[in-house]
């Protein structure tokens, strides 16, 4: 099997990518790095790093900033969607918050881009660490 930039789907390659399809936290490289390192004990962080830039570039994974000088994270749902990130703790929650095209027209027509596609984050505190404020 190979993958969708014709690279062999080795069962290094496939660990990180069923790792990452498990995960809704939105891990970072070494996050996946000890999760993949559970199944597959002998593979080195080189290969996980590799693995995730081969995924994003593939269009099998999003890498996403989501700001604050944080780490890159990754996502396998590559489908569009936006996120809402705690501002304390960098949690990230996946959320459908598509834009109207007549809001999406405006804007370009208003910034004169031609808006090829968009992201949104929206950032706040999540209910872990409100409950921990309060």
């Amino acid at each position: 099997m190979t993958t969708t930039t014709g690279a062999r789907m080795t069962p290094q390659r496939r660990a990180v990518l069923d790792a990452l399809c498990a995960s809704t936290d939105h891990p970072t490289a070494a996050e996946v790095f000890d999760r993949v390192r559970t199944v597959q004990p002998g593979i080195g962080a080189a290969t996980v790093y590799r693995t995730l830039a081969m995924l994003v570039e593939a269009g099998q994974a999003l890498e996403l900033s989501l700001g604050d000088g944080q780490s890159a994270r990754y996502d396998a749902n590559v489908a569009r969607h936006d996120h809402v990130v705690c501002r304390d703790c960098g949690r990230a929650v996946d959320v459908e918050t598509p834009l109207s095209p007549r809001a999406v027209r405006s804007l370009s027509e208003h910034t004169g881009f031609a808006i090829t596609g968009y992201d949104l984050q929206f950032h706040g505190r999540c209910p872990d660490c409100t409950a921990r404020t309060t």
